[in-house]
């Protein structure tokens, strides 16, 4: 394995470039290859099977174009695919995230916190984030909240649109001045910090997106795959909507300021 090989990082959509972003901040130097779903986004409504059946079909594409490792940067496909991923290619180093439920418990060290999980239906049901839940459950309080469709309407990019202002309205009004902070367990989710803000009100996030960098990190430095040249990185976009105007979509969430 060449350390100038890229890392594939794929996603059901544009969501997961919230962790590509934190990929690039920790690992400047290295090539990274992007995909997104965005045709058969969200994954967060589909079965199981179905969701790896995607999964497998991007890895195939990635591994085509000889990454020496892959991020899912998906909490859904993470839990309904990863393991699987793994089996069929001990090859390469497969990661995945998962909902920063971990950071947000160990966060009040003196009393225990109390913690909106914001995530897709599959994410918030599959036994990986219940077990999860409940490895850390005497460290604090988490209630799930699920949020069908707002994936989607971060895909549409128009993410202070009326739709959006309302439906975060109706989901988040219950909870203010009620937690003490927000678990954002979907990768897109990142992108909407300032318009959940606008109804929580000064609120802390957590999200898994450093803890899966630091762990891409390690498993290329055991393997000696680092690439250290001292020539920074480049970065590709792909998508299952393959237009110009999909790829300018991702590029503006890949440099948008949060």
């Amino acid at each position: 394995m060449d350390a100038k090989q890229a890392v594939g990082v794929f996603d059901s959509g544009l969501g997961g470039i919230s962790v590509l972003r934190e990929l690039c901040r920790v690992l400047p130097q290295e090539n990274f290859i992007y995909y997104g779903d965005s045709a058969n986004a969200p994954y967060g409504d589909k079965t199981n099977e179905a969701i790896l059946a995607l999964s497998e079909r991007i890895t195939d594409y990635l591994l085509s174009r000889n990454v020496k490792a892959i991020v899912i940067a998906c909490n859904t496909a993470t839990s309904a695919a990863a393991e699987a991923l793994r089996a069929e290619h001990p090859e390469i180093p497969i990661l995945g995230i998962e909902p920063a439920i971990k950071p947000a418990a160990m966060h009040r060290e003196s009393e225990e916190g109390r913690y909106l999980v914001m995530a897709t239906n599959a994410t918030l049901h599959l036994q990986k984030f219940l077990k999860l839940e409940k490895r850390f459950e005497d460290k604090a309080e988490f209630i799930s909240l699920v949020c069908p469709g707002l994936a989607d309407l971060i895909e549409t990019g128009r993410l202070d649109s009326p739709e959006m202002k309302a439906y975060l309205k109706e989901k988040l009004s219950p909870f203010v001045g009620k937690i003490d902070g927000v678990v954002l367990g979907c990768t897109h989710y990142p992108f909407i910090q300032k318009q959940i803000r606008e109804v929580m009100g000064p609120v802390e996030f957590f999200d898994g997106a450093h803890g899966t960098a630091m762990q891409l990190f390690r498993r290329l430095r055991e393997h000696g795959w680092l690439k250290e040249d001292g020539i920074p990185g480049t970065v590709e976009f792909h998508s299952s909507i393959d237009t110009p105007e999909e790829i300018a979509l991702y590029k503006r969430f890949f440099t948008m300021k949060l």
